[in-house]
């Protein structure tokens, strides 16, 4: 492809994009809520994945809706992060991805052979998650997005809430951390292209294979960590009478990430979800860099799990021995003073 047709980046490309986790809560807690509906077991009013609507005792629909900028020059590889990244709520509900629709805005002036590498790296992924590619819509704009409408379906007895942890459980990240602060980086070229191939093969591993084990092993809360960083999204696990407890030497951190956050390499999402969960974190002797891959935003990031304590070690030896950087980085405890304790 010419230098010329190239994706240029977007500033606050992947889940950077995203609007900061307090003023979404301000807008979303002003939506009406009309009649109540029974089999409606996760929408909206809850701080999930996804929606996820009961049709029989046996069977729930489970949709998702992901779009954004490009946080990568190739249109294939941003197509695949960008359905990765989408497909990977059905996977932390604990569902089966079933079909996907294809969200696009594209410029008309812009090489149609750009959106067309897009949506081949994009239907490539759902193939790979077993879905099938059933439409989509675009429009005309002044910029490249792209992204994925998913339904999946679950069995409404084995749903994974995100909130429903309890104390004891074992803590398993599936990916390793640190994807904003790389692609940051890069943008400036103060990355390696081994640095950044690491973070490229991060996002666009589907979360299926560590979905799919989770299923062995009684897993009481799960979510997938993206544009409001591990502590973010953390937080929103955290139901009532809980806290928890990290220790920052088992949470894996791609390879150039410290150095981006020691070079202030990081992004203007980062410093939101600090700002929004900071006051609940305590840090304790965690050096700067580290904070930051904690605030760090995920495009296309691992699953979170909070495990039942007895099964974790079997767990994650499982993730490891399918060649999934997982680890262990922590645990749930009953309510202390603050609701997490970074160590």
């Amino acid at each position: 492809m010419a230098k010329e047709d190239k994706i240029v980046f977007c500033t606050g490309g992947g889940c950077t994009a995203k609007l900061g986790a307090g003023v979404l809560s301000h807008i979303l807690e002003k939506l009406p809520r009309g009649e109540p509906d029974p089999n409606l077991l996760v929408g909206y009013d809850s701080r999930d994945d996804a929606a996820v609507y009961r049709i029989t005792d046996e069977i729930a629909l489970v949709q998702t809706v992901d779009f954004f900028p490009p946080m990568v020059d190739d249109p294939y590889i941003f197509g695949q992060v960008a359905a990765a990244n989408a497909l990977s709520d059905v996977y932390a509900m604990g569902g089966e991805v079933k079909t996907a629709l294809n969200l696009v805005c594209f410029p008309e002036s812009m090489d149609l052979n750009v959106l067309g590498q897009i949506l081949q790296g994009g239907a490539e992924k759902v193939a790979e998650a077993g879905g099938i590619l059933a439409g989509g819509h675009s429009i005309a704009d002044t910029g490249v997005k792209y992204g994925l409408s998913v339904t999946g379906l679950v069995n409404p007895k084995k749903l994974y809430a995100n909130d429903a942890g309890q104390p004891g459980d074992r803590l398993i990240l599936t990916k390793a951390l640190g994807v904003g602060l790389i692609c940051s980086a890069n943008r400036v070229g103060e990355v390696t292209k081994e640095q950044m191939d690491g973070a490229v093969q991060s996002m666009t591993t589907l979360n299926k294979t560590a979905a799919e084990i989770s299923r062995k092993y009684t897993v009481h809360a799960c979510t997938d960590v993206t544009g409001f960083g591990f502590l973010g999204h953390l937080h929103e696990m955290m139901g009532r009478g809980l806290s928890c407890e990290i220790d920052v030497n088992h949470i894996p951190v791609l390879p150039g990430a410290r150095e981006s956050a020691d070079a202030f390499l990081y992004t203007a999402a980062g410093q939101r979800n600090r700002n929004h969960v900071g006051a609940a974190v305590q840090f304790e002797n965690v050096p700067f860099s580290m904070e930051e891959v904690l605030f760090d935003p995920q495009t296309s990031g691992g699953l979170l799990f909070a495990v039942k304590p007895e099964q974790a070690g079997a767990f994650l030896k499982e993730l490891q021995g399918a060649g999934l950087p997982a680890a262990m980085g922590g645990r749930f405890v009953s309510k202390k003073e603050r609701d997490i304790y970074v160590r």
